[in-house]
This record gives C-alpha cells, sequence and structure tokens, in this order.
C-alpha cells in the first residue's frame, strides 16, 4: 500500500481550459495571507501553497480517476454522491459529520455520541481525511484500521459509518472548516461537528476560531449546521468523557490529560495509554505500528 504520507498522488483530471493566467509574487501572497492567515513559511499550508508555482487555470474539470485512493480504500473512500445514497439506504435523516486526520481517541468516540444524543440524529459519518498530512503524523491506513476498530466494538450496528476523502490537509483553521462544512453537507449530513483548534497547526489561530468564523457567514449560505463543542477529556470526578467547558466545577488535575509526545512515547516503548484515554484495541494497534517504526528506522 502506498503511504500518502511519503509521496503525492494527485487525482487525474481533464481540463478544459478557458483561461491561463500568470499571477505575481505579491498576489499569491495575499491570497495566502487570506486564506491560512499569515504568511510564515514555517506553516505547513503556507509553504506548499506558495511552492505550486505562479501559474492559474481555470475551466470545467471532469475527473477521469480517483488517483490511488479507490484502489488502496476500497472499503473506505466514498464520493459524496456514495455517501448520500449510502445515507438513504440506511434511512438516516439527521446525520452528524466528524472529520478526522488522526486516530480517535476516546475523548473523539465521546464527542460523535454526545453529538448524536444532542440532536437526536440518526447517525454519525466519520468522515477521514486519506490524502497527505504533515511529516509525523499516522499513515492513513493506520488510522482506517483504528477508527474501524473503535466503531465495531463500541458502537451499535448502523449508527456509524466510516469514510474516507482524498484530500490533503491544508491546516487553513477556520476557512478550511468553512471547506469542511461544505464537504460535509455535499455529502448529505445535516451536522458537522467543529471542536476546538478544528484544522489547526501550531499556534497560528485561537481555539475557537474554527467556530466563530461561521458567524461571519452570510444567513442562508450554508444548510450544514454547526455543532460546536468544546475541547473533551475524561472526568476523574465523573468517571466519564466530558466537555471541559461543562465542568466548571473542574481544575487541570481532576481530568487525565496527555499530551501527543507523551502518547506517542508510551505508544513506541509498548505500553498502551489508559483506558480512560484510548481503547486498548486501538491502542494495540498504534503500539504494532510503533514498533514497526522502531525496526525500520
Amino acid at each position: 500500500m502506498r503511504d500518502p504520507n511519503q509521496a503525492n498522488h494527485p487525482i487525474m483530471a481533464t481540463l478544459i481550459v478557458e483561461t491561463v493566467e500568470t499571477v505575481t509574487v505579491p498576489q499569491l501572497e495575499t491570497m495566502a495571507q487570506q486564506i491560512f492567515g499569515t504568511l510564515d513559511p514555517n506553516h505547513p499550508g503556507v509553504a506548499t501553497f506558495l511552492g505550486l508555482g505562479n501559474t492559474l487555470l481555470s475551466g470545467s474539470v471532469q475527473v477521469l480517476s480517483y488517483s490511488y485512493f479507490a484502489d488502496d480504500f476500497p472499503d473506505t473512500f466514498q464520493t459524496a454522491r456514495q455517501i448520500r445514497e449510502d445515507i438513504q439506504r440506511r434511512g438516516w435523516e439527521t446525520v452528524v459529520a466528524f472529520q478526522t486526520r488522526n486516530p480517535m481517541h476516546r475523548a473523539h468516540e465521546e464527542l460523535c455520541r454526545m453529538a448524536m444524543e444532542r440532536l437526536d440524529a440518526d447517525g454519525c459519518v466519520v468522515h477521514m481525511l486519506l490524502g497527505q498530512l504533515k511529516a509525523g503524523d499516522i499513515p492513513a491506513d493506520v488510522r482506517d484500521a483504528c477508527i474501524r476498530k473503535m466503531v465495531d466494538v463500541y458502537f451499535a450496528p448502523n449508527t456509524v459509518m466510516v469514510s474516507g476523502y482524498g484530500f490533503d490537509m491544508l491546516y487553513a483553521g477556520p476557512r478550511e472548516a468553512v471547506l469542511h462544512a461544505i464537504f460535509r453537507q455535499n455529502m448529505g449530513a445535516t451536522h458537522l461537528i467543529v471542536g476546538r483548534d478544528h484544522a489547526g497547526v501550531g499556534d497560528y489561530y485561537g481555539p475557537f476560531d474554527a467556530q466563530t468564523i461561521f458567524t461571519q457567514v452570510p444567513k442562508g449560505a450554508l444548510e450544514i449546521e454547526i455543532f460546536n463543542a468544546d475541547h473533551t477529556a475524561y472526568s476523574k470526578k465523573l468517571d466519564r468523557v466530558v466537555m471541559m467547558n461543562e465542568a466548571p466545577d473542574h481544575t487541570p488535575e481532576d481530568f487525565i490529560l496527555l499530551s501527543g509526545t507523551k502518547v506517542r512515547e508510551m505508544l513506541g516503548n509498548g505500553v498502551a495509554p489508559p483506558p480512560e484515554f484510548s481503547r486498548p484495541e486501538v491502542a494495540e494497534i498504534l503500539i504494532q505500528h510503533y514498533q514497526l517504526i522502531d525496526q525500520s528506522a
């Protein structure tokens, strides 16, 4: 299986070119600033965008191939039309979408469950990104295996659908959150979960910028609704996962919080994170992944 973190495999398409335009560096920088909110070359999205050249093509596009996605992820990759048809076959009307570029830990799992319960939803589409991420992130095939194991073991049948789309992460924060909403609207979801630092990277965006941007979207421009979520974590006081802003009597010590660095260190040493943080079945898959990395290093 090809690793989308190591090589780029673009979707092949024919383009009926109507216009060809060469743009200047200042014009490109203006666009980058508006998309990413920064021109910092260390921002992965900025670096990619400004490294693509200065020629823009426009015209109608006909997709000829879905690149490696359909072959490498036959059970996961779906077009928007296919997802809509699947939702219709399942008889779902209120549908929550959850965007993820990572394996899902307990807090993510419970966030999907909270959204479904509070919205009285028929089901949830866990819609994972299958394209390129930044260096060091978990490959798509490992994320896919983790998510499917979690859904199979911990959710009732016909309540969660696992799907994926062939797109690279832009790390554009709030602007990308709007793009994600359009994607999920097109695939038939009625609600999109937008959590803390959605589509963010580093400290380029505020923790809730991806939620407040939707107050700037003109009324009626989007059909999909946003389910705003705070950071979720396991409460030792309540013995369950909660949204942290809904537990005002808690201190940081009352939550089980692990940094990404600490989790990777534990997994690399063959140690599963606490079950309150990660399901043991998911941790086992991740431990195997990190052990393979160590063996090939």
